[in-house]
């Protein structure tokens, strides 16, 4: 369970995931062995999963995002698995995540421009197996990009 100064410590990190130890452990009111300690505990049980460089996608010239929902045919034992696995050696879907419902799985696919989306579309996406229906829905504006947590 985490207390008070091991939400401190998260607070701060979200905050400024730069910041060296010593400054964090500054920010956070704590000692620097303290706060390696704290570090080592939330990283052991899974609190802390690691660090990733965030990086802005259309920036690198992708424009287009497209979120397609996918009902597999789940008349196939193996369609998650199948589908999951294809799924992900594509270079372009940047999330997948499932569902209980209707819609089995969203696939958040990135592209250059409309012509390079489409062509994805055609030799990758499609080809995916056990996919019984697919719905395309083109990103106009992304409101709100935040995982900070309220720790």
């Amino acid at each position: 369970m985490l207390d008070d100064t091991d939400r401190r410590i998260l607070r701060q990190m979200q905050a400024d995931p730069d910041l060296a130890l010593s400054d964090l452990a500054a920010r956070a009111n704590v000692t620097p062995a303290t706060l390696s300690r704290r570090l080592e505990r939330m990283r052991e049980t899974g609190v802390i999963l690691g660090k990733r460089a965030e990086i802005h996608w259309p920036a690198l010239g992708y424009a287009v995002e497209v979120n397609l929902r996918i009902t597999l045919d789940k008349t196939q034992s193996r369609a998650f698995d199948d589908f999951l696995a294809a799924a992900r050696e594509v270079p372009e879907v940047i999330e997948i995540q499932t569902f209980l419902g209707q819609v089995d799985v969203r696939l958040a696919v990135i592209a250059r421009d409309i012509a390079h989306y489409q062509q994805i579309y055609r030799e990758r996406l499609l080809t995916l197996p056990h996919i019984a229906d697919v719905e395309a829905l083109m990103q106009v504006s992304r409101i709100k990009n935040d995982e900070s947590l309220p720790v």
